[in-house]
C-alpha cells in the first residue's frame, strides 16, 4: 500500500521518527545563551547607578519641600523661622524631611543676614528672641553627585 500523501521530503522528520531529531542543537543553546549575557552586559552599568539616582530624587525633592515651606512661613508670618522644628511646630511640616544622602534629619542651613547698622530690623522684630531666620538648606552631605557636583551645593 503506498501512502496517499506522497513521498516525505528528507527536511521534514517523520511521525514517529527519533526522538533526538526534533529540538536544539547544543550550538544553537549556546548561542542564545551568549545572545543573553551580551543583553544583560550592556544593561548592568545603567542598573548600577540606579540606588545612587533615587536618593538623588529623593535628595531634590525634600530640598525643594524645605525651601518651599520656608517660603510660606516667610509670607504668612513676615519672618523666617528660627529653626526648621519651628516649622514642625506651626503645622507647616509632619516632620522635618530627611536627608538620604547623608542618612540623617540635620541639613545645613543658611541664615538671613542681619547688618548692626540696618534699622529696618530691630533685635525685637527678629524671630526666636532676637536670632536670623532660616532662609535656604542644604544638605550636610560630603559626597558629590553623579553629575559631578557636590550635594552640599544643591
Amino acid at each position: 500500500m503506498s501512502d496517499l500523501r506522497g513521498p516525505v521530503p528528507a527536511s521534514r522528520p517523520r511521525r514517529g521518527g527519533h526522538p533526538h531529531q526534533a529540538g536544539f542543537t547544543i550550538i544553537e543553546l549556546i548561542i542564545v545563551v551568549a545572545i543573553i549575557g551580551i543583553l544583560a552586559a550592556m544593561a548592568m552599568p545603567s542598573l548600577r547607578h540606579q540606588p545612587t539616582r533615587a536618593q538623588e530624587a529623593v535628595l531634590k525633592t525634600n530640598l525643594r519641600t524645605l525651601r518651599d515651606v520656608l517660603d510660606q512661613y516667610k509670607g504668612d508670618k513676615g519672618h523666617y523661622p528660627a529653626t526648621l522644628d519651628a516649622l514642625v511646630e506651626d503645622g507647616y511640616l509632619r516632620e522635618v524631611p530627611s536627608d538620604p544622602i547623608a542618612d540623617t534629619n540635620e541639613w545645613d542651613v543658611e541664615y538671613e543676614e542681619i547688618l548692626a547698622e540696618d534699622d529696618f530690623f530691630a533685635e525685637d522684630e527678629l524671630p526666636g528672641e532676637g536670632q536670623p531666620g532660616i532662609i535656604d538648606v542644604h544638605s550636610t552631605s560630603e559626597r558629590t553627585s553623579l553629575d559631578g557636583t557636590p550635594y552640599a551645593e544643591w
